[in-house]
Parts: structure tokens; sequence; C-alpha cells
């Protein structure tokens, strides 16, 4: 390819968007290298959507000196923000304003689902002014990519996470204690299950398991209790729980406002999106054990999800982003728009944004866990806690024994559950 003059040379915008994942910078260094030399022009736009909504041209040239060596670095050299306006239209209008202003050419975006959302509506409003491409962003892996591959950061941050809960198994197993670790991942499973079974957790929860509908807090809370019993009548007082945030939005309103100890607003509100799952089930867990005369260690409540985000990207999400950085441009200089860029079977491939977007939502559509798979089925397997063999001969014996109760009042105390 020949290159233009510098006068002439076609401009290539990158921005960020959402919350922070490994491997943000390995995205920016590969768009920017690859750009540069098919001889365009780079510019980073600071600080994520926000900037050019405020009608702000706050960016940045990028040279191939700048982003050479941070392509191993965790944050994001652009910062990020989440920005969504009140007054939409009136915003929309300035953001493409500043877009045109900047005289943005090729825009390469970087983000989850608000941000697919974003570039989705520029490339539709820029009418070919403004060619777009978007790249996958989450430690959540809730995008539906082809072939089931994880979106990037997601490994890093399971890789991280793990580090962690090793740890902590440690300490409960050093001081006879209880962890509840809750970890981000909003309404899906796939972290607190890629974490919680990597690391051995005891038991993990992830919302998928539940079903749809509103779920019990006390059921949630009793197979908890329900794991502890059975760790405690095969002789060992410690262990640790992995809870998805995704469980509490899915609690039954009506029953947890029943419960004195679950936290309310000014107005006396349950808000689930401001629930800590771990502590309010920490406190009934600890309850109900003490109610049937069963003496446990502490029990601890631990959340963990920031400390993951901005970690430096283990190898495989450092390679994985140079595929999709450089698949972004690539697929941009050969005249395409409006698709998003995914690397599996060792291909780059562009996926149009009207594949990915679910247009009873305008929202790119949620991957969940999928319960019904051999891979759910083996972290399944090794977790400890109530199955249905439990809750017959010698297994229902010990048991009841270890909590105080016969036979019959402890199956039918627990094994609703199961259902």
């Amino acid at each position: 390819m020949s290159h233009k003059s510098n006068t002439e040379k076609e401009l290539v915008g990158i921005i960020v968007g959402g919350g922070p994942a490994p491997g943000i910078n390995g995205i920016i260094s590969a768009v920017t290298i690859e750009a540069i030399n098919q001889g365009k022009e780079v510019v980073g736009i600071v600080g994520g959507f926000k900037s050019l909504f405020e009608g702000k041209k706050n960016v940045i040239p990028l040279t191939i000196d700048d982003v050479s060596r941070i392509h191993a670095t965790g944050g994001s050299i652009l910062r990020t923000s989440r920005d969504t306006p009140s007054n939409a239209k009136v915003k929309f209008k300035t953001l493409m304003a500043s877009l045109k202003s900047i005289g943005i050419r090729y825009l390469v975006t970087i983000g989850g689902d608000g941000t697919l959302h974003m570039a989705n509506w520029i490339e539709r409003e820029a009418r070919c002014a403004i060619s777009v491409v978007h790249t996958p962003k989450t430690i959540d892996n809730d995008i539906q990519l082809p072939g089931g591959f994880s979106t990037f950061g997601y490994q890093t941050a399971r890789h991280v996470g793990v580090g962690i809960v090793n740890n902590i198994i440690e300490d409960a197993r050093t001081t006879g204690r209880w962890y509840f670790i809750t970890t981000m991942g909003r309404h899906a499973g796939h972290l607190a299950l890629g974490i919680g079974e990597a690391a051995g957790a005891t038991i993990s929860l992830i919302p998928e398991e539940f079903g749809e509908g509103k779920l019990s807090f006390k059921k949630v809370a009793d197979i908890l209790t329900g794991s502890i019993i059975k760790r405690l009548s095969m002789g060992r007082d410690h262990g640790v729980a992995i809870l998805a945030e995704g469980i509490s939005e899915m609690f039954d309103l009506e029953e947890l406002s029943r419960y004195e100890d679950v936290e309310k607003n000014e107005k006396g509100e349950i808000r689930l999106p401001d629930l800590h799952i771990g502590r309010v089930l920490k406190d009934f867990v600890n309850k109900t054990l003490q109610s049937m005369g069963i003496k446990v260690g502490i029990i601890v409540d631990k959340n963990i999800g920031y400390e993951l985000r901005a970690a430096d990207p283990i190898p495989f999400d450092v390679e994985y982003v140079r595929n999709l950085g450089y698949g972004a441009i690539r697929y941009l200089l050969q005249g395409g728009t409006g698709s998003m860029i995914v690397f599996y079977e060792g291909n780059i491939k562009a996926v149009p944004f009207i594949e990915m977007i679910d247009h009873t939502t305008g929202r790119m559509k949620i991957r969940k866990v999928d319960i019904n798979t051999e891979t759910y089925e083996v972290a399944r397997k090794y977790m400890i806690r109530l199955e249905k063999e439990d809750f017959e001969g010698e297994r229902l014996k010990k048991l009841a024994k270890t909590a105080n109760m016969t036979q019959e009042k402890f199956k039918k105390r627990f094994e609703y559950i199961l259902s």
C-alpha cells in the first residue's frame, strides 16, 4: 500500500467504554501499530464517551513508540468511563459533532454491551462518513461470541481470582473458618464458576442453576448451610463458597423484606442491586446453625471484582487482543463497517452488529452459563453440597447426627433444596 502524504492521512480513533478489563492496552497497541504501518494516523480519545458527550476534543496522538510496550500492562492509557446521558438525543448530536470535528474516519471501540450499543448508533448515524468496528471486552464473559470463545479479559480475571481464592482456601483451612466470596459477573455466572472450579472451592452458586423467576433467599441460605453440615460430617470445619453477584437480583423481595438483617434504604426499601449478598447470607446461615446447636468457626464475607479488572493480562489475553486489534484495522481498511471482531478456530472474523443485538432490548445478547453441558456437570461433581444420595442410608444418618436432628427431620428440613 502506498502511503499518502501526512496532510492527507486518514485518521483512526480509538475509544474505550465501560469498566476496565485486562487486555485493553493490548488492543490499543495492536490497532495503533497496524494502522500506522498501513499509512494512517491514530488518536486516542481520552476518558471514553463522556468527553465526546460534553463536546470536548480530549484526544492524544498515538505513535508506535507510545504503544509498543504497553501490550502486557493492565488498565487503559486512554482511561475509560460509563456515561449514559439523560437527554440522549441532544447529547448524541454533540457526540457526532465531536467525532466529525476531530476528523475521525475510522473508529475502533473497545467495550462490552453498552459500548457496542454506542458503536452501533454511531455507525448508523454516520452514514458511511465514519467506519466503525467493535472489540468485545468484559471480565464477565457474557458476550455471545461464536464457538463459546471467551471475551478478552476474562481469562486473566479468572487467573487472578483463582490466586486470591487459593490463598483464602488455605486461610480457611488454617483458621477453621468459612468464607462466602461474592464475585462480579453481572447476570451470568461464568466468572464465579470459572474461579470456583479452578481454585477447588467447596461450592459455587450461579444464577443459571436456579432457572427463571423469583428465587427464595432461604433456599440459597439452606444450600450453604447444607454444604457446611456436609463438610462437618466429613470432619472438616472449613470451606469456601463462591457466589455470583447475579443471584442477588433474583431474590424474592417480598420474602427478603421479612428478614430483619437485610439492608434497607432510608425509605425502608430493599434495592437488590445494592444488596451485600455475602454479608446477608452469612448472618442468616450463622443464625440457622446456632439454632441447630451446631458450632462452626467464623464465617467471613468478601467481594472479589475490582482487583481483577486492571490486572496485567496473562499471555492468553496478550495474544488474543493482538489478534483482535490487527483484525479490527484489517477489516476497516478493507472497507468494512458495523461489525464486531472475534477470534476463534484460529481465524479472525467480523460479526455484523445486527447479529449481536437483541432486538427486544436493543442491547447485546447476553451469554449465560449452560448448565446442561458436561463442563457444568464436571464443575458440579467436585462441589461439596447436599445431593440426592445424601438423603438416604448411611449418608442421611451421618448428616442428621451432625445437624443434631432425627433423620426424618433433617430430610424434611433440607431435601427441598434439590428441586
